[in-house]
């Protein structure tokens, strides 16, 4: 019988083989994605089987060699910076303490408070995660991690919050993407928190990913496994009297699990609660006709949301490839977003197209984060304020637009953006109020709306 090692490793020399033999990224199959060609270019079948070995490549190169067993409490650095997180997850412990969760999903939700330390500003650059290249790791040039406490009641996780809460009493739940170990959840939040300069309490919520590039499928039923305990911490948040505003971040396949449990809250309470304010969907990993549900079925009373999406982004092609070539939302441009106008424009969603955005990640997939001025923008988006505010404008570079509208930036973006149900006319707003209506539609010339 077959070991899964055994099974990895002729995964491996596939990929590799496929690349000898010429599925390498070429220009016509990465201008398949573009708005350019739309979804009558190039079939989704050869842009897929192009971009998987690339990216199969490039994900196993990057983590080449890597420790994994990190997060050990180390003694801290004098000069690093911290930062102090709750750690909610479906995750199954592991037997070692430098791993704390596995890939393997658990029968309850954990609760850990874990301590980041950040290396000194001279040593690092913004929009980076430094991993530690032994252990124990150096927190004078790497990532590391001060405490790792199990929480053992609700009364000490309503004591962390008192003590990190910042006068508008905000939470911050990061929700992270496909092929991510518990350490990469952490590390990367730890680092968004830092780099955006944001003093909203950190909760993280990390589902049981394998961390690995070849259990896509595993790791999306991951997500369903884990959507009624993501429902249950956005309620408990919401209701708690301590917390004034809760921001939603999630990236990548973590976005389908946010809209899902974003879907059942309302689902349960009848609306998605007030206290939930802005959701900030980042190369979201979800077909558009789904999102498109999602939103209806959440109600009337919606989050407000922002959206990161890149034409560029070869994880997205290769989910787009795997999903029967149905568009990502997070895989479209401004020229794609056009379509979704009738649909969208009242629900005052905030696109940015980073397509011109220069990311470290070789897969175009972590631009919100890697990307110095987007996480400092990302920043002043948790703490309330506009992602175009000003006359020169993030929206300038990145391609603001309000889902429905082209190249808006300066004062007639902020228009449109934040008020727009008053660029529309009334009939226009009957409409739409009963398109994106969850209640029952009537039976028409033989249809449903749906």
């Amino acid at each position: 019988m077959p070991t899964l090692g055994w099974l990895k490793n002729r995964k491996r020399e596939h990929a590799r083989s496929l690349l000898k033999r010429g599925y390498a990224l070429t220009p016509s199959a990465s201008a398949s994605g573009s708005a350019a060609s739309g979804l009558a270019g190039s079939s989704p079948a050869f842009a897929g089987h192009a971009v998987i070995p690339l990216v199969i490549v490039l994900v196993l190169g990057g983590c080449a060699g890597r420790p994994e067993s990190v997060l050990k409490p180390v003694p801290v650095a004098s000069d690093a910076s911290q930062v102090n997180m709750l750690v909610f997850t479906t995750r199954k412990p592991a037997d070692d303490p430098g791993l704390l969760y596995s890939g393997d999903r658990g029968t309850a939700i954990s609760v850990n408070n874990v301590v980041v330390s950040i290396p000194p500003e001279r040593n690092r650059k913004v929009g980076e995660v430094q991993w530690p290249s032994r252990v124990p790791p150096n927190p004078e040039h790497d990532f590391a991690v001060l405490k790792a406490d199990k929480v053992p009641t609700e009364a000490e996780a309503l004591r962390w919050f008192n003590a990190t809460r910042n006068k508008k009493r905000q939470a911050v739940i990061f929700v992270h993407g496909f092929n991510n170990t518990y350490s990469d959840a952490v590390f990367r939040f730890a680092q968004i928190i830092h780099d955006s300069g944001t003093d909203a309490s950190p909760i993280l919520f990390t589902w049981p990913s394998r961390g690995s590039v070849f259990d896509y499928l595993y790791d999306k039923e991951s997500t369903t496994y884990s959507r009624r305990a993501l429902e249950d911490l956005i309620l408990q948040a919401a209701k708690n009297p301590n917390v004034g505003d809760v921001t939603i971040i999630s990236h990548s396949m973590g976005t389908w699990l946010t809209m899902e449990a974003l879907r059942g809250v309302a689902m349960r309470t009848g609306t998605v609660p007030s206290k939930v304010n802005n959701v900030i969907l980042a190369s979201p990993d979800i077909d558009v006709d789904v999102f498109r549900r999602q939103l209806i079925e959440m109600g009337t009373k919606r989050p407000h949301f922002t959206i990161f999406t890149s034409n560029k982004d070869k994880a997205l092609s290769v989910s787009r490839w795997l999903s029967g070539g149905v568009n990502r939302v997070g895989g479209m441009s401004q020229a794609d977003l056009q379509p979704l106008a009738g649909d969208l424009k009242a629900l005052g969603i905030t696109a940015i197209d980073t397509s011109s955005v220069d990311s470290h990640d070789p897969l175009g997939h972590t631009a919100f984060a890697d990307s110095p001025e987007i996480i400092r923008n990302l920043g002043k988006n948790i703490a309330g304020q506009s992602m175009e505010g000003g006359q020169t404008t993030l929206g300038d570079r990145v391609g603001l637009v309000a889902i429905g509208t082209a190249n808006l930036a300066g004062s007639a973006a902020r228009t449109v953006v934040t008020a727009p149900m008053a660029v529309i006319s009334s009939d226009a707003r009957q409409s739409l109020k009963q398109e994106f209506s969850s209640g029952q539609k009537p039976l028409i010339d033989g249809k449903i709306a749906y």
